[in-house]
């Protein structure tokens, strides 16, 4: 499986990205990771690749080649839709973080991104993943939510996420990325 994740710096792909590659290694694939940092501490665009099956070469994932696209945020759907494959899945938070171009007034946010992306040969799921980390106590807890969205295209029992989160997380936030998760896995 290829699945790329997409964010805005400090929105959690990197942890959604650990989650998903000890859950695959605990499951006995071969999983390689990447990550594509850009100016993520600046609240840039963050790009992180995870690749598991039986035998993984590269961790890249090419455009074309992504089985799924976690959008942590719109404007990162968008840019990041051209790795998708046909058929494939693309879960998008519906949070907008307006980049710096676009506060600075020297453009608009585009209104039209979830409505561009369905005319594509993909499946859209659109979810409020920041009201659902709310809900379970933690707006930091989004990429919690969104592993949890994305869990429901797996194999891998719920039994097996709790254990990656569980493993992946500081001890004082495990309860709340739990919480979080069943909040995407379950709705």
């Amino acid at each position: 499986m290829n699945i790329v994740i997409s964010a805005v710096g400090g929105q959690g792909a990197l942890f959604a990205a650990r989650v998903i590659g000890r859950v695959a290694l605990n499951n006995n694939y071969d999983v390689k990771v990447s990550e594509v940092h850009g100016m993520s501490q600046r609240g840039g665009s963050v790009i992180t690749y995870v690749r598991f099956g039986k035998q993984i070469a590269s961790p890249i994932v090419e455009e074309g080649y992504a089985d799924v696209l976690l959008a942590f945020e719109m404007l990162e759907a968008a840019r990041y839709v051209p790795y998708v494959k046909k058929q494939g899945v693309i879960i998008i938070n519906d949070q907008k973080i307006k980049p710096q171009p676009v506060v600075a007034g020297d453009c608009a946010y585009p209104d039209t991104i979830v409505d561009t992306i369905r005319t594509l040969d993909v499946k859209v799921e659109l979810i409020d993943a920041t009201a659902r980390a709310l809900e379970a106590g933690s707006s930091r807890a989004v990429n919690a939510v969104m592993l949890g969205a994305f869990a429901k295209h797996t194999l891998f029992s719920r039994d097996s996420w709790i254990q990656g989160i569980t493993d992946a997380s500081p001890a004082k936030f495990v309860q709340s990325n739990i919480d979080a998760f069943d909040n995407g896995y379950g709705k």
